[in-house]
């Protein structure tokens, strides 16, 4: 005869078991967390899934749209995605590659030749696509040099700051020459005019006046500064004054302005939990505009569902905890400032594009990093990806492992130097004194003789002999 425990007593049991996994789990993975390449592993991880998951979700969104272009093949737009993605692995590797010192030294460089490009971009060099004039064409490819000027901008923006990191605390320091080259790249991007394009650049600006360590109060006054030059840009051009009033009356033009957001919100509700299935939705059937490039996280949605979406939450929440630990792990401050200002970047960009796919911002026009369908976009997303994967190679206990222990599997499949250790800059020699003037010398020994005898004046009970 067998005796069954009751409820009660296998209840607790069963409790205890669960707790025992997951204390087995979180032991396992803080001991992988721990290890000295554990961030420049998961920086490759999600760059992988997201370039594939980009990959996949073009293809499947371009489709339609290629297929209705008359003169073009059914995987057109696929291609040309493909050849951006490779020429993006190849600065990637670039990027990952190149000593920190090198990107930092032609940061400055590289942040004149932003400017000059910007310039160039508003003569008949440049052309004119969606009411834009911000791309240069050539042949088939085109170019947008306000992706290039983020990257300098937040390069250069650090190496500046760090420089004066002694001296922050006086508003001309904090402020000068950052603030005047970041007002001069915001009045060439209103120019063009491009919204998305101001809005990531103030992004950066941001967080580099952030980590720098600016006051509260500064932050107040770029608020109000960058909502009067928003304002600017949607009142403008009538179709993102169209945006902004469909925003704020969602329901005045279901047909017109608001058809591109009111769609995206079905195709989010007819993904349901599990999609419609990869390559089977219907929302890129000529149903919402622009399904490949600033819209396709409804796509995801769609043919995904919520487990889609959740995974590319859950990809861009993962950079966001990794990108802030390499910044705290690393010494050296400019690759602390660079890690956390780039990641800043990545996230807030992927956060306004989601936020107005699901209806809690207006319509801007910001790609889905590493998913949305963009040259330019693409190809600094990528070299922005490799630059954080070199400051994670960069960790002191990283450095150590791989000066210590060789390259690693991934190393000596990329062909990666071992990084350098963090060497603190120099301290200036202090300043020579210039010969005195002719006289003091004399006069510095004599300087003790007077003093005393003055203070052996004004002391009345002291006899002139120094007796009592």
């Amino acid at each position: 005869m067998t005796v069954t425990e009751s409820p009660a007593i296998e209840r607790p049991r069963r409790a205890v078991r669960a707790a025992g996994k997951l204390a087995t789990v979180r032991t396992v993975l803080t001991a992988w967390l721990g290890r000295p390449l554990a961030s420049f592993h998961l920086v490759l991880a999600i760059f992988g899934l997201l370039t594939a998951l980009g990959l996949v979700m073009v293809l499947s969104a371009s489709s339609v749209v290629s297929i209705n272009t008359k003169g073009f093949g059914l995987y057109t737009i696929f291609k040309k995605q493909l050849l951006y993605v490779l020429v993006g692995s190849v600065l990637f590797w670039v990027a990952l590659r190149t000593p920190l010192a090198k990107i930092r030294a032609a940061s400055p460089l590289a942040m004149i030749a932003g400017v000059v490009m910007l310039v160039l971009v508003l003569t008949p060099l440049g052309a004119t696509l969606n009411g834009t004039r911000s791309w240069f064409r050539f042949g088939p490819i085109s170019f947008q040099p306000i992706e290039l000027c983020k990257l300098a901008l937040a390069l250069w923006g650090a190496h500046v700051l760090v420089v004066k990191r002694a001296v922050l605390h006086r508003y001309r320091h904090l402020l000068v020459p950052v603030l005047p080259v970041a007002l001069v790249l915001f009045a060439l991007v209103m120019l063009q005019p491009d919204l998305g394009g101001t809005v990531t650049l103030g992004v950066v600006l941001i967080a580099l006046l952030w980590f720098a360590g600016a006051p509260l109060r500064l932050f107040g006054s770029l608020a109000l500064g960058g909502v009067a030059g928003v304002a600017l840009l949607a009142v403008g051009t009538n179709y993102r004054l169209d945006r902004v009033l469909s925003f704020l009356n969602p329901d005045d033009d279901l047909g017109g302005s608001g058809y591109q957001a009111l769609q995206a919100q079905y195709a989010l509700a007819d993904g349901g939990f599990f999609g419609s299935g990869l390559g089977q939705g219907s929302s890129k059937w000529n149903y919402m505009p622009n399904v490949h490039n600033d819209f396709i996280f409804a796509l995801i949605g769609d043919e995904l569902g919520l487990l889609g979406c959740g995974l590319v939450l859950g990809l861009f929440a993962m950079l966001a905890v990794v990108g802030m630990r390499i910044a705290t792990r690393n010494i050296d401050p400019w690759i602390r400032m660079v890690a956390a200002t780039l990641t800043v970047w990545l996230v807030a960009q992927a956060a306004i594009n989601i936020g107005y796919v699901v209806g809690l911002l207006p319509v801007t026009g910001i790609t889905l990093p590493l998913i949305s369908s963009g040259g330019t976009s693409v190809v600094v997303t990528m070299m922005v990806f490799g630059i954080l994967g070199n400051c994670a190679r960069h960790e002191p206990e990283a450095v150590s492992a791989l000066r210590s222990q060789g390259p690693g599997r991934f190393g000596k499949l990329l062909h990666l130097p071992a990084p350098d250790p963090y060497q603190p800059p120099k301290k200036r020699k202090p300043v020579r004194p210039s010969a005195p003037p002719r006289g003091a010398e004399q006069r510095k020994r004599a300087a003790p003789e007077r003093a005393r005898q003055k203070t052996s004046r004004g002391n009345p009970r002291t006899p002139k002999g120094g007796r009592r």
